[in-house]
């Protein structure tokens, strides 16, 4: 036998990283987008989220799964879910680090998303599940806009760094978070098939902070809801008027509790960490947000910051994944050399590598463009980008995931929670067809959105031929899917998945040309736009300079 474990050929564990200034990609995205007040604290918590008890709160979390509890010892409903302590300090970090709504306050520093957005990138690669609670709480700001009162209410509990998780009235707590319930049963996707009902009660005073004829009760159940002990919530109930968006708070005013009954939650193929619920209103207290049958559209900008969020969660964890396949295939040796020195597995790091780069500056300019209010630019570019990225994850997760070889495949290692983990991506506020139709109707509804998104595009037109190429073939169907959308829209429709990918990856094309080194945009235009790469990763068919200097550049050292 070895003498010790360091003869036995094993890989050291990847611990006291700073997983931001790692990552070279990252920082100068940060950079570049005016960022650069955000780097001394980004790279405190890059250095928290490479930590071994950060790693060890998130197995915990895993491990140990929420529960939930209707009742308590004595027969009364409480309807409350427990979670493991590991999870109040994944919360606790988050929260100060501002992922929820800080980056919305009125004083918040220059570049505050660009920030947020890489703090996201960053804790994202310590547990996923968590996020979710924390991104409802950011993006529930663009819809509470509706209503100035509820936004002045609301808008400084959910900003607060302070995270409190005691169930009592929000204006006692010294922070809040949001969650979003719209999905019902028989509607899936579609919130007009809800049968959630909102009736309005004018002479209802003194539970809430908002009264008179903003004050309804609500009746009905909701699917799935991802955060179900947050403070307050989001809801779409079918009003007189028609679909309405309302605020749901867990605790009224005075200290007594809302009607927000628990019935199960739902054992999930990832994020176990935050199961979701199934909930049921019953005459519980709500007060409108926005214009009665408005509901669709007045929560359009929390759907967009959300799938935002997706996007960056979804980069995190190609990052986490690249991350680790390198680090073990340099500790890793086979046939008398560091398995990263191998040619073939050269070229599958390359191309995981290539990958995720593409993912974090589309992710990043995006981030950007909230923070320089480009809504046009949005509308267009974030379901395009929900669509291509998070559809992108899983593969790349599995791929890295194989890197580690029969490793990987343990629970212990951590990857196959990451790839258990990114499945949710994809189906996060709408599955790939909702982001594919999403880009549709802005190409239908808001055609300037489009115009923004292809002018964007262009502005890496004369940096190679292929990029060229393509952007003029997308343009051009483009302006032929618009003039077939009048004849026949079915058939503008059974093409949406690929155009949309064709969109996200020539946008991704356009921003490496600008903004990354000559081999990366140049394997990227080869493989992902001229098509001459294979179906699988592992498949560029470049030199081994090019791979070599593509994998050095996602893991120094």
């Amino acid at each position: 036998m070895a003498d010790s474990d360091d003869a036995l050929n094993l890989v050291p564990a990847p611990v006291d990283r700073d997983v931001f200034s790692e990552d070279l990609v990252l920082v100068e995205a940060v950079e570049r987008h005016e960022g650069k007040l955000h780097l001394a604290k980004l790279r405190d918590l890059g250095r928290l989220a490479g930590a071994p008890r950060s790693l060890g709160w998130a197995e915990a979390v895993d491990r140990f799964p929420p529960t939930l509890r209707t009742h308590d010892p004595f027969g009364r409903r409480v309807d409350e879910v427990d979670y493991h302590p590991a999870w109040h300090r994944l919360m606790q970090t988050g929260v100060r680090t501002g992922l929820t709504a800080a980056a919305w306050d009125t004083d918040a520093p220059p570049a505050a998303h660009t920030g947020r957005a890489a703090a996201m990138i960053i804790w994202s690669q310590v547990e996923s599940g968590h996020l979710s609670s924390l991104s409802t709480s950011y993006a529930a700001i663009p819809s509470l806009r509706a209503d100035a009162q509820l936004d002045s209410i609301w808008r400084p509990r959910l900003a607060a760094r302070s995270y409190d998780s005691a169930f009592r009235a929000p204006g006692e707590k010294l922070g809040c978070l949001a969650g979003l319930a719209v999905t019902e049963r028989q509607g899936g996707s579609d919130p007009k098939a809800g049968t959630t009902v909102a009736s309005p009660q004018p002479d209802l005073t003194g539970n809430g902070p908002v009264e008179g004829e903003h004050i309804y009760r609500l009746t009905g159940q909701k699917w799935f809801v991802s955060s179900p002990m947050s403070d307050m919530f989001l809801v779409l109930a079918t009003a007189p008027g028609g679909l309405t968006a309302f605020v749901v708070p867990r605790v009224l005013h005075d200290g007594s509790r809302n009607t927000w009954r628990l019935l199960r939650l739902k054992n999930a193929v990832g994020t176990r960490s935050n199961l979701p619920a199934e909930v049921e209103l019953d005459g519980t207290w709500a007060a409108r947000l926005g214009e009665e049958g408005r509901g669709q559209h007045t929560i359009t900008g929390m759907l967009t910051a959300s799938r935002l969020d997706a996007v960056l969660r979804s980069a995190g964890q190609m990052r986490q994944a690249v991350a680790r396949a390198v680090h073990h295939c340099r500790h890793r040796e086979t046939f008398g050399s560091p398995l990263a020195d191998k040619p073939l597995m050269q070229n599958v790091l390359a191309d995981l590598a290539l990958e995720s780069e593409a993912a974090t500056v589309l992710a990043m300019r995006l981030a950007a463009a909230v923070d320089a209010g480009e809504t046009e630019l949005l509308r267009a570019a974030v379901p395009v980008a929900k669509f291509w990225i998070c559809k992108r994850a899983t593969g790349v997760v599995a791929e890295a995931l194989e890197c580690l070889g029969g490793n990987g495949f343990v629970e212990e290692h951590g990857l196959a929670r990451v790839f258990r983990d990114s499945l949710v991506g994809p189906l996060w506020e709408g599955p790939g067809n909702i982001s594919a139709l999403d880009v549709l109707r802005a190409m239908a509804m808001q055609p300037r959105s489009m115009e923004v998104l292809l002018a964007e595009i262009d502005r890496g037109r004369g940096a190679d031929p292929r990029l060229d190429r393509a952007m003029d073939e997308v343009a051009g169907f483009l302006m032929a899917a618009s003039r077939e959308a009048r004849r026949d829209p079915a058939a503008v429709e059974a093409g949406a998945r690929w155009m949309v990918e064709r969109l996200g990856v020539v946008l991704q094309a356009s921003l490496l040309v600008r903004n990354a080194p000559e081999p990366v945009s140049s394997t990227f235009l080869t493989t992902r736009v001229a098509g001459s790469g294979g179906t699988l990763y592992g498949t560029l068919p470049v030199g081994r300079k090019a791979t070599r200097m593509i994998v050095e550049r996602s893991l120094p050292g």
